[in-house]
Parts: structure tokens; sequence; C-alpha cells
């Protein structure tokens, strides 16, 4: 009988030390009931914010409104990702209208979440690059003439732009675009001391831009506009039309990077990153530079009949995204 006795009183005993043990590992929780932007989601509003896991289970109480105040007894969920990390996770076993007093003094909250955590903001910046080859090219060549007369430069410029326009329109072939994109005609004086300047001559010059989608074919048609007549290339560019899966890509890497490096933050501070308060985002696309191997006159390469060799670079897609955080500290 007294082994019955004894055995009994330390199975009581033991079951006494781990029901102490499992209400130490809780966290008492009070403060007053909030929306939240999780879906579903509700918050405790305490010393800091507590995301409501299992809210659904007392949402048809009478008092479960926003603003109530309430204490819950219950486990902070470290590993729980939710959408918008507004709020430590937390699962309650109780949840119930504070009935404290006015003017009583709250008990202090059990475990560390409650009192030996704080909250501090952390403002960190991601940067990403993505290299695409480009798939638009963008070539613009002029005709300029010289003559003693406007009419007649006019006339010349006119006479040899439609040619070149005409050539380049072959070379470019179907799916290119050719239009005129500048025009001037303007008077060259000639300056002497205390005289009215003198009209020597007039300049004119006509501008058309070619946009490719072909790039192999951006040497040929500088090539066609220089025999047709054109005589300065005024510029060529590389553009990415369709840029939006290369953009989505790079900012997308821009993100990562930011909370990355919130998270570092937040871990050398002992905590992790409670929610994302904001985020914004820059980008900007820096074109490449063409390369001509060797350098010859355009009247030199109609002599010679060379092709111009033209080497199209990469486009360079940076992104850039400034992320502010809410992180848990140690106190």
């Amino acid at each position: 009988m007294r082994k019955l006795i004894t055995s009994s009183a330390a199975v009581a005993a033991l079951v006494i030390v781990l029901a102490a043990q499992a209400a130490a590992a809780q966290t008492a929780v009070r403060g007053k009931l909030g929306r939240t932007v999780e879906p579903g989601g509700w918050l405790i509003l305490a010393e800091q914010k507590y995301l409501l896991l299992n809210a659904e289970r007392w949402r048809g109480e009478s008092w479960f409104r926003e603003g109530a105040e309430v204490e819950a007894l219950g486990e902070v969920r470290e590993g729980v990702v939710t959408t918008y990390m507004e709020g430590t996770p937390f699962e309650a076993r109780t949840l119930q209208r504070t009935s404290t007093q006015a003017g009583a003094q709250p008990p202090p909250s059990q475990g560390m979440r409650g009192s030996a955590m704080g909250l501090t903001r952390v403002v960190v910046t991601g940067d990403s690059l993505v290299q695409e080859r480009p798939d638009t090219a963008v070539v613009t060549v002029s005709v300029v003439t010289q003559s003693r007369t406007a009419l007649a430069a006019q006339q010349e410029n006119a006479t040899k732009t439609d040619a070149v326009v005409r050539a380049v329109r072959a070379a470019a072939g179907a799916g290119a675009e050719v239009e005129t994109s500048g025009y001037s005609l303007q008077p060259q004086y000639t300056y002497r001391e205390n005289q009215t300047p003198l009209i020597q001559s007039y300049v004119a010059q006509n501008s058309v831009t070619v946009t490719l989608n072909d790039l192999s074919k951006v040497g040929p048609v500088i090539d066609a506009a220089a025999t047709a007549g054109a005589n300065q290339v005024s510029g060529l560019s590389f553009t990415l039309r369709q840029d939006k899966a290369a953009r989505q890509r790079a900012l997308a890497e821009a993100t990562r990077a930011a909370l990355s490096k919130a998270q570092t933050i937040a871990t050398a501070l002992g905590g992790r990153v409670v929610r994302v308060v904001e985020v914004s985002e820059a980008g900007s696309v820096s074109r490449p530079i063409p390369i001509y191997k060797g350098e010859m006159t355009m009247s030199a390469r109609v002599s010679d009949q060379a092709q111009t060799p033209v080497e199209v670079g990469s486009l360079d897609i940076r992104s850039q995204v400034t992320l502010v955080a809410e992180v848990s500290t140690e106190r």
C-alpha cells in the first residue's frame, strides 16, 4: 500500500511539473483588438503587434470587435510566414474580454515575447542588374547640301533625300519604319568688323530616321544611305521594345536583395523581420554603345564599297528598391 501511495505521489508531482513548464512556455498578451491587412486576420495591439492566427474561433462572440480590450494566453509561432508579415504570429489557446476594472494594473506578460522584445524600423536598398540583347535599332542619317541660293540648296537636298529614302527602304526591308525626323534651311553669314553680316550661302539638312527590328541590317542601311547621297549619320541607338519580362525580373531580384539585407540586420540584432512597412522602386535602362570597326568617312565607304560593321552590345536593365521593414530586437 505504501508503495502504491508513493508511486501516485510521484506521478502527481511529475504532472504538476509538466503543467508548470507548459504554462511557462506560453505567452500572456493583453491589449486591444485591431484589424490588419492580412486576409481574415486580427491583431492584438499590446506593447507590440500580435497577429492572431486563429481569430475565427472567437469571431462569433458579441465582444469580439475592433477596439475591444482582451487578454489571451497562447504561443508565438516563429516559423509562420504571412502575406504582409504584419505583427508577431500568435496562436491563442484562450481569448477573453478583459475583466480588470478601471484603475487596476494589468498583470505582467509571461514569457520573453511580451517584455523582452522591442520593435525598430530599418531602411535598406536592394539593387539588381539584368542584361538583355536589344531587339530594335534606330538609325538616323542626314543629307546636308550647300548652295549660294536657298532654292538651289533646297532642290539639291530634296533630290538626294528622295534617293536616300528609297535606298534605305529597300535595304531595311518589310516591317521597318522610315520617317523624316528633322529639316532645316539656314543662311551662312560672312562676318567682318564694323560691317553688316552678309549671306554667303545656304545650307539645307534633311534627317531620316529608320527603325529596324532586324539588327543585322543596321550596317547595310547605313551603306545604302551613304551610296544614295547621305553624308551624315546623326544617331544610332538600340532599344528593347519587349522589356516587360526583363524589367519584372530585375524588380524581383532587387526586392529580394533588399529583403535579404533587412533579414540580415534583424538576425544581427537577435530578432526577425516582423513586417514590410513601405516599398519604393526606381529603375533605368542603359543603352549600349555601338562599336564601329574602322574609321572611314561616308565618301570613303562609297568608293571602297566596304560594309559598315556594327557590333550590338547588351542592354543593362537596372532596378533599385528601397524597403522599410519593422524588425523585432532584443532589449
